[in-house]
Order: structure tokens, then C-alpha cells, then sequence
């Protein structure tokens, strides 16, 4: 629902009826709302209310401010009277609801991939022993032996649906070769798994009282996939504190220093701007922008301390920022009543100004101005914006002594914001105010006939000065991002600063190196030239081929690494992004010709950018040939279409709101813990989880393999090898905890490790445990052991005294020794590739067995009562007593693991001879690398990173 405001004291409160604070008053209202037709537009609304008082009609305009959706939190009022404009599914929220994109991470593809394979030879199987049944019982005496002739019935019977239901018969024997149960224990371990992130105390953040967010499991094992991040930089990379540091009047630099203004030296002039001008300056500051005066006890917003315990209020920190820095100096803003705003001056004289009209901020003008009325009943005007949308607007001689600093306060990383004023006169505000009230009151193309107004409006202004406010980078940004780089994943930030300030903070943050050689695809660079287009091609075609054509090859260079050739940086900017991405033939080439620059990059800028456009780049690089892994972070409401674009979004728990941890994948207070929720939660999650489905597969192979060849040896009957009992209870059981458990506590290399060597990550990008190579290994050792259980079995069976009394064991014995090695081999497997013993491993590893054994005694040893056939009776414990079973499981066992036992024995001598080698090694130092007298960490540590040399991490 969508609720019109009519309480005072807001901002968005409609003026003619802001005085209706009681119910009764409400009551005597009569009016009508005449308003356009439903749309999704958050952010545009067009109506007009008519008021009827006295028989007179009076209209009010009604916009976006105008009103509350559903489930909005009220920051300044007790309670609101309100009317339901939409309902239903007629309101914003529902028209803008859309189901999210399925995500699915490149795990669930490889099981989809492998579980054709093992479909495949489930359909094999079964059609190799239908046919072999055929021809084995083309002999007459196979077919109907003496002492089982078939009926009159069975010979009449039709034969090709009879072969079809043999068919069927052994796809009902071999089925178990699917891992159904596979999919349980992948989702058992996924939930299961998410709380450790959960949990994690590390990334515990003290100031919020809050820790990571999981909000869906699905995605625990791509998050160690990651190729491509792209991250906001306000809020995510920086802290979104804003804190005003210094600003320009009229050509003269001042900073902070006490409780006054103080000029500085700056750029060879000396002087100060006059007192009118200073003071007009900080009005400004006072007056143009919507920050509110509440009581803390009512703020639950971005707020800033003022006195006597009350507080600033207000959407952008930036705001806050200027009015606090104006308070710094002497003036402060004390709020506004019945629209008139209150200033205190420097000689704490109470300043009353009429607010007039209020020309919101949006992202086409990039500006915002107030028309206020002094007591004097002087008319003015006072803007404020981005460089680039003011400068053309006042005199050229003021914007040459403003310019150089702007620039200036931009390369030092700060943001800037322009001031300009101009008086009106009675008669041009009459006419100003004519022409706002009827593009207020119009129901058609309100918004263009609004930015006329206001252009008209704000022009031929007097440029005042610059302020530059400071966002400052948050803790561990850089040294999160030089992680990342060298874990091999690429950085791209995606922000809707200007160009200069998200430069530096890029500089900042490490993401540009000194010795990146940075490329630029900017509008400065094509506006000097009539057709765009053209220059845009020819940078397009220059960067090519410096980066594509001409760049040298490097064999063996591992992806993401950080070589000796020249590293390369691109900016580009949302226009430009804009010709590139342009639906027309050319532009095609475009796209192409700039995706290969970017892959060749080791980081990439995007400045100016709208949301729109932020997932536009997500999905060009998503869809790129190889479809890389991307990852998405954002703090803010304008990050959410890329953090649903990307594989995988995360949101910063940030002050710009929950939108974007709660539309999010996975939710973290602070930019620096994506360090370890990649390197360390990512890495042990995709590996844990691989291991788990190649296991299934393995042990489901070694399964039903005897269960294939037995057929060979009873004549294709559908004869089982196991008992029913044993089928059912193989995966559900006795196979079950020990790879769960695995799966949950598994750390093949330690936190510290993994945390401190970013490069260990590589070694499991694209999906490198999941490829054909590692699962052919895997079918071949389940395809061996499976051969070693039956053949071996077989071997033992060719002794007719088995047992010390002369008794012969049946099939059921046969087959139960088979198991029995089954379900020792396969779980001992799976101790032999634990590194991080638990207890909880010891348990669910040896209890296993041990419930194994204490089942078949049970199962065999009892009649029961509810079973028709006791054909496993008393067959574990009569196996038991043959030291020759005994003695053939345990060498079976051990010919089974034999070559992984022996993998494991020639791995360790290999390390053992590379640790004593890397002692030997002198350290290896690349003085190109020296930064500030120091050697980087990184480099020095290059080559105990080493494929080589550190291979025995993954041991």
C-alpha cells in the first residue's frame, strides 16, 4: 500500500494540510486526488490533490516525496494520517516484484554432467545383460533346465515385451549406481554448512553488533570459484563517513583550524576572500539541503550530534557533512518550522529565511538549489552540485580561480561539491514561481516540464565556491584487494563518482599500482572531436592492439598473477559505456574489441555509472566465452540489479540501508571480510563439497560393480549379490555420516595458511577438482576396487573348505563378504584423505563400521518374524568363524587401498625432499618491486607459493 502523508513537521507532508494533527480535523477534510495511472517507478510519482474549502477549489501538487510505501519505517513523527492511493497489485512494490534468476552454481552442473555419464552406463548395463540373457538361453538346456520347465503361458508369452521387462528388471538391480542419496547429504551440507559462516567470529563487526548474513546455502561452493569481482566504492570500499575538510571561496583555500577559517597557502596566492563573501558561502551551506533537526530519541536514520541532545537527519551523510562543517565555522542550522529555516550566525544572532520552493537533487541535473526569502525580503538562490554540472552555469573568470582546486581536492580523493547563489527579483520570482507552481500541478510529462523550470532557473549564477568532503577508506581495504589479485581474481569497481576522486580512492585501495600504465575511455577524451563514435573506435582499436596484438606471450603464466610485463589499468565512464553498449551493429564490435581490453587488464574503473549500467556490465562479463564466476558487492539500493546480475551478490551491512543485504546472497558488515569469506570459507567449501560428490560416485560404482558381474555367473537371472537389507542401508547408513562429516570439517590446509598464501586459491579455479581428468580417476578406482572385491571373493570361493567343519558357504555368504569389504574399503578410503582429524571424524568414522558389524550380527542372528525368507540367517556370524575370510577381507582391503597408499607414501617423500630444498633456496627478491625502502611481502614470498614448492599444502 501506498500512504499520501499529511502529518507536519516532515518534509514530505502535503503544505495545505500539514495543520490536520486530529483525527476530528481529518475528518472535516474534503478533497479529491486525481493521479496517474499505476507504474513501477519508485521514484516517480504525478498527482494532484484537490482541496474544497468554502466552495473554492485549491490544488496542490503531489510528487514522489509525497509518498510512503509499504513497510517504510517513520524516522521523525510519532504516528501519520494517510489515504491509500494503490492497492493490491496496482501498487509499486507488487509491480516491481520479479521472481529472481535461478543460481546455480558450477557444482550443480558438473553432478548434472556426471550423472548423465553414470545414467549412461546404468542403460549399458542393463542392456548388456538383457542381451547376454538371450543369448546365453539360445541353448535350450540354459534355457529351460530339467528341473525348471516353463509353463504353457510363459512359452506363449510375447517376447519382445518380455525382453523389455528384463530390461526393466536389471535397471531395478543396477539403479543404486545413482548417488539419489547424493542430493540429500549436497543439501544437508549446504545448510549445515552455512552456519560456520554464520558463526564465524572474525567476521564479528563491534560497531554494528552484527556478524554474517546467509541468506541462501546454495552458493557456499562458488563462492570459491570467484573470477571477477565488482565492488561499489562509497560505502563498501570506503566507510560512506562523510567529514567536511576544506573548502574554496572565491579562489582562496581554507581549512579547519579551531572554530574559524583559516586561508592556506595554495597555489602561490595569498589573501582572503572578503567577510560578505565568507558568510554568504556558509549560509549556503545552511540552507541548501534536507537535513532535518530532531531529537535523538526520534532519529533512526544517518544522523550527526548537534546540541542539547538533539541531532541531524538526513538520506545523504554528504549533507551532513556541509552542515556540520558550516556549524565548525560559526554558522549553525537550527531547523526549519512552518517553512521558515532558522541559522544562528557567528555572532549567535538567530537568522530567519522563508523557504520558498526546494529544487530537489536527481542524477540527470546532478544539483540541488532552495529559493529562500531573507527578513530583509531579499529573494535568493542557492545551489550546489557537481563541478560539471555547475561551471556552465556561472561566469567563466569564477570557474578558472575555483577549477584548480576542484581538480585538486578530486586527485587527493576527496569529494567535491560546487556552491553558486544569484538573487531575484520580485517580479522574476513571480514569474519563477508561476511557472514551478503550473509544471507542478501538470499530470502530463511533469518531470520534463520541471527540469525546463529548473534550468532556466539555475542559470546565470555567481560561483562561490568548492567544498571537499572526505569518505574515508575502510580498515583492510587495500590489503583485502591485493589479496584478491593475487588469488587471481579481477577487480573491477563500479561507482557513480567522478572520475578524479574514484581515481584515487583506486590508488588508495591498491587496485592501481604505481607502475600500472592506466588507459582511459572517457567523455574528455572524445568530446573534443565532432563524431564520438569514430574517436571511440580509433581508442578502442589503439588500446587492442597495444594489450591483445602486440602484448608478448607468457607460457605457463598462471591466471591473475602479477607478472614482470607491464601491468595495465582501464577507466571508463557511463556515457561512454553507454556508446559501447548500444544495441546498433557497431556498437557490437564495440563490445567485443572493449571485453578483450578488460580481460587483459588486471583492473578496471567505471565511474559515472547508473545502476542500470552496473548490471549491464556484470551480464557482459558473465556471459563472456568460458562464463566466468562473478561476484558483486554493494552497500546501497543502487547496488541491488548488480548483486542479483552477479553469480554471487554480497552486501555490505553499510548506512545506506538494508536493501542490499537483504536482496544479497550472503551479507557482511565490513568490505575486509570478503577476504576470508573467499579465500577460506570459499576455498574448504568448494573442496569439501567436490570431494563429496566425486565419493558418492565412486562408492556407488564400487556397489554395484559385483552386482554387474555376479550376473555373469547366474545366468543373467536378476539374481542380487546383496541382501535387500544391505541395499537399502549401504547409502542411507553405513556410507552416509562419515562423508557428511567430512564434508562439514574437512580442512585440507589451515585457516592461517590459506589466509596468508591468497595464491592456494587458484589451484581450485575452474572448477579444477570437479573436471573430466578427476572424475575418470575417481570411476577407475571405484572400477578397480570393484573388480579386486568380486574377482577376489571369487578366488577365496574356489576353496571348497572354507569352513574347519567341511561346510560350504552359499551365494548370500559370497556376496556378504563382498560387502563387508565394501563397507570397510570405501570408509577407510575416506580416512586415508582426512587431514583434520575430529572427534566427531572418530566417531562417525570407526561407529560406522562398528554399527555395520553389529547390524549383520543382529540381521543374521534373529528370526524375524515379519520376513518370509530368513535367507540371511546365521550367514555374518558363520562367515565370522573362517579365518580365511578373515584373512581375505583384510588383504583385499589392503589391495584395494594399495595404490592409494602407495600415492600417498611417494607424495611424502616428494615433499620431504622439496621442504628440504626450499630451506636450501636463498630468498629470492625483486628490486622492482621495493615500495617505499620496503620489500612487498608478496614478492618475497613468491616462491614458497610455488606449485613446486608448496605442493605438499594439499597433502
Amino acid at each position: 500500500m501506498l500512504r499520501l502523508l499529511v502529518i507536519e513537521e516532515t518534509y514530505v507532508a502535503v503544505r495545505e494540510t500539514s495543520a490536520l494533527c486530529t483525527d476530528e480535523a481529518v475528518d472535516g477534510l474534503s478533497a479529491t486526488i486525481e493521479c496517474e495511472q499505476p507504474q513501477p517507478d519508485l521514484y516517480k510519482f504525478v498527482g494532484r490533490m484537490n482541496i474544497y474549502v468554502n466552495q473554492e477549489i485549491k490544488a496542490s501538487s503531489l510528487g514522489p516525496d509525497n509518498l510512503l510505501l509499504k513497510g517504510a519505517t517513520l524516522k521523525n513523527t510519532r504516528k501519520i494520517y494517510g489515504v491509500a492511493v494503490y492497492t493490491g497489485m496496482e501498487t509499486k512494490m507488487a509491480l516491481n516484484y520479479q521472481g529472481k534468476s535461478q543460481k546455480r552454481s558450477a557444482v550443480e552442473k558438473s553432478i548434472n554432467a556426471f550423472l548423465i555419464v553414470y545414467l549412461s552406463i546404468l542403460v549399458s548395463k542393463a542392456s548388456i545383460c538383457t542381451a547376454l540373457k538371450y543369448i546365453w538361453q539360445s541353448n535350450p538346456g540354459n534355457d529351460e533346465p530339467w528341473y525348471n520347465e516353463k509353463t504353457r503361458k510363459e512359452r506363449e508369452s510375447f517376447k519382445i515385451l518380455k525382453i523389455f521387462t528384463d530390461f526393466l528388471s536389471f535397471m531395478v538391480l543396477f539403479n543404486f549406481i545413482i548417488p539419489v542419496s547424493m542430493y540429500v547429504t549436497v543439501e544437508m551440507q549446504k545448510f549445515l554448512g552455512s552456519f560456520f559462516i554464520a558463526w564465524d567470529k572474525d567476521m564479528y563487526d563491534e560497531d554494528i553488533k552484527e556478524g554474517a548474513l546467509v541468506n541462501t546455502s546454495d552458493l557456499n561452493e562458488e563462492l570459491g570459484q570467484v573470477e571477477y569481482v565488482f565492488t561499489d566504492k562509497t560505502g563498501t570500499l570506503t566507510e560512506n563517513t562523510m567529514e567536511f575538510i576544506e573548502c574554496c571561496i572565491d579562489g582562496y583555500k581554507y581549512k579547519d583550524s579551531g572554530d574559524e577559517l583559516t586561508v592556506t597557502d595554495s597555489a602561490g596566492v595569498f589573501g582572503k576572500a572578503s567577510k560578505d563573501r565568507e558568510e554568504l558561502f556558509l549560509r549556503a551551506l545552511c540552507l541548501c539541503h534536507t537535513v532535518q533537526l530532531k531529537e535523538e530519541s526520534q532519529c533512526d536514520g544517518p544522523i550527526a550530534l548537534s546540541e542539547n541532545k538533539c541531532s541531524y537527519i538526513c538520506s545523504s551523510p554528504d549533507e551532513i557533512a556541509l552542515v556540520n562543517g558550516a556549524k565548525k565555522y560559526g554558522f549553525t542550522y537550527m531547523g526549519t518550522e512552518n517553512d521558515f529555516m532558522k541559522v544562528k550566525n557567528q555572532n549567535n544572532e538567530l537568522e530567519i529565511y522563508q523557504l520558498l520552493h526546494v529544487l530537489n537533487f536527481d542524477p540527470v541535473r546532478r544539483r540541488m538549489s532552495v529559493l529562500v526569502k531573507t527578513s530583509a525580503g531579499k529573494i535568493l538562490l542557492f545551489c550546489k552540485g557537481a563541478d560539471s554540472s555547475v561551471f556552465h552555469r556561472v561566469a567563466r573568470d569564477e570557474v578558472d580561480r575555483i577549477k584548480v582546486h576542484v581538480e585538486q581536492n578530486a586527485l587527493d580523493g576527496y569529494r567535491t561539491l560546487c556552491v553558486a547563489c544569484k538573487e531575484l527579483s520580485q517580479e522574476e520570482y513571480e514569474k519563477v514561481n508561476k511557472h514551478l507552481t503550473e509544471a507542478k500541478m501538470a499530470l502530463q510529462d511533469r518531470d520534463e516540464k520541471l527540469a525546463r523550470v529548473f534550468d532556466d532557473i539555475e542559470d546565470d549564477m555567481h560561483l562561490l565556491g568548492a567544498t571537499a568532503v572526505e569518505d574515508r577508506l575502510q580498515e583492510q581495504a587495500a590489503e583485502t584487494i591485493e589479496a584478491l589479485h593475487a588469488a587471481g581474481m579481477k577487480v573491477w569497481v563500479l561507482t557513480g563518482d567522478k572520475m578524479e576522486t574514484a581515481k584515487s580512492t583506486c590508488y588508495a585501495c591498491r587496485l592501481f599500482q604505481n607502475n600500472t600504465e592506466l588507459l582511459e575511455l572517457t567523455t574528455k577524451n572524445l568530446e573534443e572531436f565532432e563524431r564520438r563514435e569514430d574517436r571511440l573506435q580509433e581508442l578502442l582499436l589503439e588500446y587492442h592492439r597495444k594489450l591483445v596484438q602486440d602484448a608478448p606471450k607468457i607460457k605457463g603464466s598462471s591466471k591473475g598473477s602479477w607478472s614482470e610485463h607491464q601491468d595495465y589499468g582501464l577507466i571508463i565512464d557511463g556515457s561512454t559505456l553507454s556508446l559501447i553498449l548500444n544495441s546498433n551493429c557497431s556498437s557490437s564490435h564495440y563490445k567485443i574489441i572493449f571485453l578483450a581490453i578488460c580481460q587483459k587488464c588486471t583492473a578496471v574503473l567505471c565511474c559515472r555509472m547508473a545502476p542500470l549500467q552496473k548490471a549491464q556490465i556484470v551480464k557482459m562479463v558473465k556471459n563472456t566465452k568460458g562464463n566466468p564466476i562473478t561476484l558483486s558487492v554493494g552497500d546501497g539500493a543502487n547496488d541491488v540489479s548488480m548483486i542479483l546480475e552477479a553469480h554471487v551478490g554480497i552486501g555490505i551491512k553499510g548506512k545506506e540501508g538494508r536493501q542490499a543485504s537483504r536482496n544479497s546472497d550472503y551479507a557482511v558488515p565490513k568490505f575486509k571480510h570478503l577476504k576470508k569469506l573467499l579465500l577460506v570459507h570459499g576455498h574448504l567449501y568448494y573442496v569439501r563439497i567436490a570431494h563429496l560428490v566425486q565419493y558418492f560416485f565412486y562408492k556407488n560404482l564400487c556397489f554395484i560393480l559385483p552386482q554387474f558381474l555376479y550376473q555373469f555367473f547366474c545366468g543373467f537371472s536378476q539374481q542380487p549379490l546383496y541382501d535387500a537389507a544391505y541395499l537399502t542401508m549401504y547409502n542411507i547408513c553405513f556410507t552416509s555420516l562419515p562423508i557428511l562429516a567430512y564434508s562439514l570439517l574437512e580442512q585440507h590446509i589451515s585457516i592461517e595458511t590459506l589466509i596468508a598464501n591468497p595464491k592456494l586459491y587458484m589451484r581450485i579455479s575452474d572448477n579444477a577438482m570437479l573436471q573430466w581428468l578427476p572424475f575418470l580417476y575417481w570411476t577407475l578406482l571405484g572400477a578397480f576396487q570393484g573388480l579386486v572385491f568380486f574377482f577376489g571373493v571369487y578366488l577365496l570361493f574356489q576353496n571348497p573348505l572354507l569352513d574347519g567343519n567341511g561346510q560350504v558357504f552359499g551365494n548370500w555368504s559370497f556376496g556378504t563378504i563382498v560387502f563387508t569389504t565394501l563397507v570397510f574399503t570405501v570408509t577407510l578410503k575416506l580416512a586415508l584423505d582426512t587431514r583434520y582429524w575430529t572427534w566427531m571424524n572418530h566417531l562417525v568414522i570407526w561407529g560406522s563400521l562398528a554399527f555395520y558389524v553389529i547390524f549383520s550380527i543382529f540381521w543374521g542372528g534373529i528370526i524375524w518374524p515379519f520376513l518370509k525368507q530368513q535367507r540371511m540367517y546365521f550367514v555374518f556370524s558363520h562367515m565370522l568363524t573362517s579365518v580365511s575370510v578373515w584373512l581375505a577381507i583384510i588383504i583385499l582391503i589392503f589391495v584395494s587401498l594399495y595404490p592409494e597408499i602407495l600415492l600417498i607414501l611417494l607424495k611424502n617423500l616428494k615433499n620431504a625432499s622439496q621442504k628440504k630444498l626450499q630451506l636450501m633456496m636463498p630468498m629470492l627478491v625483486s628490486y622492482k618491486n621495493m615500495e617505499n625502502g620496503c620489500v612487498s611481502h608478496m614478492i618475497t614470498e613468491e616462491y614458497k607459493l610455488s606449485p613446486l614448492l608448496n605442493s605438499h599444502l594439499y597433502q
